[in-house]
């Protein structure tokens, strides 16, 4: 009998793959069995990324380097994931930028470019993934929003309204999609535990644990378990979703 939320014979495309969240979601991709594209915009890091799966993890991944700012690249991406896997059965929408900054401080340009790759870019991204999927009448598009999407953050307006509008292009397309075998869902994280959050002083560290009920930030691990359980075809009747993963910091 076949493992549970196994992805054998399945193909990926992550975006954000070689940053701490992005690699997690591979790595917990592959162990299932899938066969990854790793896309981000760093060759070098995509390519030492690739290899390790490859070594530790075996199959045989590969990687497509794209700048998600360049509309042109952001229109070849998928394209070029099937071309090299094959097929696409799993879209990951990570990769993100932050450009923080109270509102009267905030520029046009640090709101356009949130918007442009947080959410203009997977918009893009799920528009090339939506044709191959419905004729292959199965897929699954996962988008990495954040708990700041529905509870808000100040500082944090640009980032808080391209993750609150990919939530909402979910529900939609999850509508449009669902008869089609293809489910489209998000997973939204707390604070989890990155290189970012290492350099924090442990006064700072120790009061946002504060703000968790599990009294920890989270790992990579957990969202990549996230992900892969939605990938599955065990999830096939969850859709239009979204998968908080915060250790009870809010309880939506």
């Amino acid at each position: 009998m076949e493992k549970m939320f196994s992805l054998e014979g399945m193909t990926a495309l992550v975006t954000g793959a070689s940053g701490g969240i992005g690699s997690s979601i591979a790595v917990a991709l592959a162990r299932q069995g899938a066969r990854i594209a790793l896309s981000g915009s760093n060759g070098e890091k995509l390519r030492a990324f690739r290899d390790q799966l490859n070594e530790e993890i075996g199959g045989d991944h590969v990687e497509i380097t794209c700048n998600l700012s360049d509309t042109v690249q952001v229109e070849e991406l998928v394209p070029a994931a099937i071309d090299t896997l094959g097929k696409l059965d799993i879209l990951v929408n990570n990769a993100g930028i932050t450009r923080d900054g109270l509102m009267m401080r905030m520029k046009d340009e640090d709101w356009q470019q949130v918007i442009d790759i947080n959410l203009s870019a997977a918009f893009r991204l799920m528009r090339a993934a939506t044709r191959p999927m419905m004729k292959a009448k199965f897929g699954r598009m996962i988008s990495i929003t954040s708990v700041v999407g529905t509870t808000g953050n100040p500082g944090q307006m640009n980032y808080a309204a391209a993750k609150a509008g990919l939530t909402g292009l979910t529900k939609s397309l999850a509508q449009e999609l669902a008869s089609r075998n293809v489910t489209v869902n998000c997973v939204a994280p707390g604070f989890i535990r990155t290189a970012m959050t290492d350099v924090l002083p442990d006064a700072q560290k120790d009061e946002l644990n504060k703000r968790i009920p599990a009294g920890r930030m989270g790992e990579g691990e957990d969202i990549g378990a996230a992900v892969a359980y939605l990938a599955s075809k065990e999830a096939g009747y969850v859709t239009g979703q979204t998968l908080h993963v915060n250790g009870g910091m809010a309880m939506i």
